[in-house]
């Protein structure tokens, strides 16, 4: 048997409303919560289309072998940053004319595969085994409004479809629990001076991996109590949630107690090593994740947040990056160290949802371009005055030459503590050729999809 998809029926009256326009067909991507017996779907987007795409589209004898798997991908890359804890691509949808009605499985399965792969490559975290890896694929008609839901395992790269269910829901993501943490932050990444190939992107990368693994072992604790991972979440709580119609907001407070370090076998066999500079995180996260509120369970509450502390440092190093690759490092001495203020997140309510997606902002961009940026990415108009600022800009950064290390170092740590209990600050002290060499990497791997686009 397939596995079913709840859906929320404001995606339904999303995807009726889309117009072909003269085109042979409009895809998107589909965006939700996976379990262990169904799917929730809560949120769909068409990709925006490229100019040339466009045109070509128009094409009487256009086919799905014009859909730009790169350009969806990368579509697939940006949304999955704004998404909190707990939400994830669940697949995309197409929608064409009568006439290609089954001119797309080809196509689309190679998309899901491609999106799948590259938004792993990003993550700092792995699926485990017996999570739910199927995704979706909805086509649907545009004249007879005919619907055709079938799943891939994403996990065999030899899966074929399944047939699955598709049933709307009014209502689904009302009474979604909520679940906030702020974790404090201090990662010292060393520069390896010893080998050419590896650039900023990749110690940095690795950095941030060997503190995942602190993450993903931390003991947590909810409204102050250490559960065990099998216990329901609602456990104790007599009212229960389902049926609830109404928007109410049922929010957890998540500590992390404690972050196992490097343990016997690591520091057996710690070695010195030649660095050419470090970049050091320091500051404090505001995470939030979500999920449903059919009999969740303590271990899929604690999963939800782990997986957003995570991504949310990951990516705001990686739209860090890309802007200072666009907007050109400046050079600078081997001895000074450069201060960056990362990106700080903003979330924006999902229309008759307790779910809020989330954003990232530097300190002057306007909230008309996160505004802009939502539509582009999620085709959704917010207002402004829904924006909610999770965490305030540092204002007591700063960048100097080194004349006295030890003596700059303890300035620099007692500046940064006073207003750590908001942002991230990324601190960088290298030679110029190491920013080159990832700056050249980056670009060969291609710069954001928001600038691509504009």
């Amino acid at each position: 048997m397939g596995r079913t998809y709840i859906v929320e029926e404001t995606v339904g009256q999303y995807l009726s409303n889309i117009s072909l326009q003269g085109k042979a067909f409009v895809s998107g991507l589909l965006i939700g919560q996976c379990s262990s017996q169904k799917d929730y779907v809560i949120l769909a987007t068409r990709t925006p289309p490229k100019e040339e795409q466009d045109e070509n589209l128009k094409h009487p004898k256009a086919k799905l072998d014009n859909l730009d798997e790169e350009w969806a991908t990368e579509h697939a890359n940006q949304v999955s940053r704004m998404l909190p804890g707990g939400l994830l691509v669940l697949g995309v949808f197409i929608i064409t004319t009568l006439e290609l009605a089954n001119d797309f499985q080809n196509a689309l399965r190679r998309l899901i595969f491609a999106m799948e792969k590259s938004m792993n490559r990003k993550r700092l975290w792995n699926f485990k085994e017996d999570e739910v890896s199927e995704r979706v694929i909805l086509h649907i008609c545009s004249s007879t409004k005919k619907i055709s839901c079938r799943t891939y395992d994403v996990h065999d790269p030899k899966s074929s479809a399944r047939p699955a269910d598709w049933k709307y829901q009014s209502g689904l993501s009302t009474s979604w629990l909520s679940l906030e943490c702020t974790i404090h932050i201090d990662i010292h990444i060393p520069l390896s001076s010893t080998s050419v190939n590896y650039t900023l992107e990749k110690n940095t990368k690795n950095g941030l991996i060997r503190w995942a693994k602190q993450i993903e072992n931390g003991v947590y604790s909810i409204n102050g109590q250490v559960k065990d991972e099998d216990c329901d979440l609602l456990e104790g709580q007599k009212k229960s949630l389902r049926g609830n119609t109404q928007a109410t907001s049922h929010s957890f407070n998540v500590q992390v107690l404690t972050q196992l370090l490097l343990n016997s076998d690591h520091r057996s066999t710690a070695t010195v090593q030649i660095c050419s500079g470090s970049v050091n995180l320091k500051g404090s996260v505001k995470c939030r994740a979500y999920i449903h509120s059919n009999k969740p369970k303590v271990k899929d509450a604690v999963q939800a947040v782990k997986r957003d502390i995570l991504n949310t440092v990951a990516d705001r190093c990686e739209i860090l990056f890309e802007d200072l690759l666009l907007n050109e490092i400046p050079e600078k001495k081997d001895s000074e160290k450069e201060f960056y203020i990362l990106p700080y997140r903003v979330f924006v309510p999902v229309p008759g949802s307790t779910v809020k997606l989330c954003d990232y902002k530097f300190g002057d961009e306007s909230p008309e371009e996160i505004k802009d940026h939502f539509i582009e990415m999620l085709d959704h108009v917010i207002q402004i005055e829904d924006l909610e600022i999770a965490e305030e800009i540092n204002t007591a950064y700063m960048s100097s030459s080194m004349n006295n290390e030890a003596s700059l170092e303890n300035k620099d740590d007692k500046q940064l503590e006073q207003p750590i209990k908001t942002t991230i600050v990324l601190k960088i002290r290298q030679n110029i050729g190491v920013i080159a060499a990832f700056a050249v990497a980056v670009l060969a791997a291609g710069i954001s999809f928001h600038y691509f686009s504009d």
